[in-house]
């Protein structure tokens, strides 16, 4: 297994993001998180998501390419 965490902004491209991995075979992992970055006035979203079905593991593995 696999894991990434996808992390945005709270908008419709966070969204956008989740919604890729998901049509790459990744699944949801636990509910999303959320949390104010008042730094930038915006809220922060983020999502772990695993994937069963991949190469073996090596550390230069670009999670986004699978």
């Amino acid at each position: 297994m696999i894991y990434r965490l996808l992390t945005g902004d709270d908008t419709s491209a966070f969204c956008h993001k989740v919604s890729e991995a998901l049509s790459k075979g990744w699944e949801l992992h636990g509910p999303p998180g959320y949390a104010y970055d008042q730094n930038n006035g915006v809220m922060r979203c983020a999502q772990a998501v695993v994937k069963h079905d991949h190469a073996p593991y090596d550390p230069d593995l670009k999670l986004g390419d699978q």
